[in-house]
């Protein structure tokens, strides 16, 4: 069973914060520090991850699989991407797979990119429908993370609640459940 909405605002307050009292100081607020604490315990499981990583390159042998875990987010993030492009080069498309380190949830999305030669002009994300390109990938990789972590996933209408929280650099009243769990800047995918 998922946690609740008032579970999951509980913990995100444990990691992040409703002011600015910190931002200027030379120590980090408790809250930074239990979050730098976290991550350092989640990095234990980095083999793990990989090893995920490896099963989900042989479930989908036909997407480049790759690893975009900062510890600057609240969760272990992959990147599912077609190996060849069969549309035109100027949009290319991208789905997330987070697994969150602060709560038993993950998230699935898409990113689609378009480019002018090889600026990227534009970014468009899709949190609960996919594209039909992206779904299949997707659920692969949905039962993937639900087999090897034993989390379920974050509904979209419970992910977009407004928190009352600062997860840099969104601020309330754009702050929501995504970003304090998993990433403050999904649009950001190599």
């Amino acid at each position: 069973m998922l946690p609740s909405v008032e579970d999951l605002l509980s913990i995100a307050r444990n990691y992040w914060r409703p002011d600015k009292d910190f931002n200027f100081r030379p120590e980090n607020s408790p809250e930074a520090e239990k979050f730098l604490d976290l991550w350092e315990q989640e990095l234990k499981k980095m083999d793990q991850w990989r090893a995920f990583l490896r099963d989900l390159g042989s479930a989908l042998p036909d997407f480049n699989i790759g690893n975009i875990t900062s510890t600057c987010d609240a969760c272990f993030r992959c990147s599912v991407y077609p190996k060849t492009e069969d549309g035109p080069q100027s949009r290319r498309w991208v789905v997330v797979g987070c697994v969150s380190i602060l709560a038993p949830v993950y998230t699935i999305y898409g990113v689609q990119h378009s480019y002018r030669g090889r600026e990227r002009i534009t970014e468009k994300i899709f949190f609960d429908s996919l594209p039909p390109e992206m779904q299949a990938p997707a659920k692969v990789v949905a039962r993937s993370i639900e087999a090897t972590f034993g989390v379920g996933a974050l509904p979209p209408e419970v992910a977009e609640t407004p928190i009352p929280l600062i997860v840099e650099p969104r601020e309330p009243p754009d702050t929501t459940l995504f970003h304090a769990l998993f990433i403050s800047r999904p649009e950001r995918v190599p």
